[in-house]
């Protein structure tokens, strides 16, 4: 029989080193997720809408799961270098995210047909918002109705200033030129800040994009038609009316929701995990420090509205079935 004697000094460093490795994860115990910063990566440009809603929405999130939120903007291709940066590099740990504009991406995805797949490789999880698509021109236009853009169409091309290409807002004014015979030339800005300037400068004679950074800046900013059945900002907007109520058309609710992803591969592995971010997402949600910033920012608290997992996965099948419905508009516009 061997013993061995151990005094009581090498009792303690053996201890303290054993501490140290339990601290370190080196012995593979893991000592609660998270236990570090997150890095998202936005697929638009900075300065933007989807960056606003993050940051003030973070600052409710990270109270509650402990870390901070690191971003990264990778705008192009609609969304699609983003998306490609996600899905291909980032490790799939759980502390990598994205945060996206669903609709438009999802257009994007049905008509770019990149090789990542949804939902085989990602999925959102924690919907923020619903921004209804509008039309709007600046203040001292002198197309300051839906109905004199139109009229204004048919006799020549308007230059429509738009975010990107594959958005809700863009199949709104494809389908209106496809029902009225009005003629509109969209031009992608890559953001919600360039559209707003190209058309406050001129550069573009109308614009079309997401009503909540529209009304942030409706000082310079006029709403002149929605693209939905109702306009829930009609107080907002001086009942600017819907275009379907206006012009007798049938075109589908139009509206953005931005949200959180991650891989599905590591949510799917990790569903405790997973279960803390989504419950800890819709808990924020109704921190009134996320909504006092989001009102700060000149964007109506009434667009908030926290969806689930099930709810963005419909939303975005949606979106995919909606861009297929207009792939001939939206080609047609390239």
């Amino acid at each position: 029989m061997i013993t061995t004697t151990l005094s009581r000094r090498g009792f303690l460093a053996g201890a303290a080193a054993t501490t140290g490795l339990l601290a370190s994860g080196t012995l593979g115990l893991a000592q609660g997720y998270p236990e570090r910063n997150f890095r998202v990566i936005i697929p638009t440009g900075q300065g933007g809408g989807a960056e606003r809603l993050a940051r003030a929405f973070d600052d409710a999130w990270s109270k509650l799961l402990g870390r901070k939120f690191e971003y990264s903007f990778h705008p192009g291709a609609a969304g699609q270098i983003g998306y490609e940066l996600f899905v291909k590099r980032n490790p799939r740990d759980g502390y990598n995210m994205l945060f996206g504009n669903m609709g438009p991406e999802m257009i994007m995805y049905a008509v770019q047909k990149p090789d990542y797949k949804f939902p085989e490789d990602y999925i959102y999880f924690s919907r923020m918002d619903i921004d209804d698509s509008c039309i709007f021109v600046k203040r001292d236009s002198p197309l300051n109705d839906a109905k004199a853009i139109v009229e204004a169409a048919k006799k020549k091309p308007l230059n429509v200033a738009v975010s990107r290409i594959p958005h809700p807002a863009s199949i709104g004014m494809l389908a209106l030129g496809e029902a009225t015979g009005a003629q509109f030339n969209l031009i992608p800005y890559g953001g919600g800040n360039p559209t707003y300037i190209a058309v406050l400068n001129g550069e573009a004679d109308i614009g079309a994009l997401p009503i909540a950074g529209v009304l942030a800046l409706s000082d310079r900013l006029k709403v002149v038609g929605v693209f939905n059945r109702e306009n829930i900002f009609a107080a907002d907007t001086e009942n600017a009316p819907t275009i379907n109520a206006t012009f007798g058309t049938n075109i589908p609710d139009l509206y953005s929701s931005r949200a959180w992803a991650v891989h599905t591969e590591w949510a799917d592995a990790h569903p405790a995990d997973f279960d803390k971010l989504q419950k800890t997402s819709e808990q924020a949600h109704q921190d009134p420090v996320f909504r006092d910033a989001f009102e700060k920012s000149g964007a109506p608290v009434r667009a908030l509205k926290y969806g689930d997992r099930k709810t963005c996965t419909e939303y975005a099948t949606a979106m995919v079935d909606l861009a297929k419905r207009y792939e001939k508009v939206l080609s047609a516009s390239k």
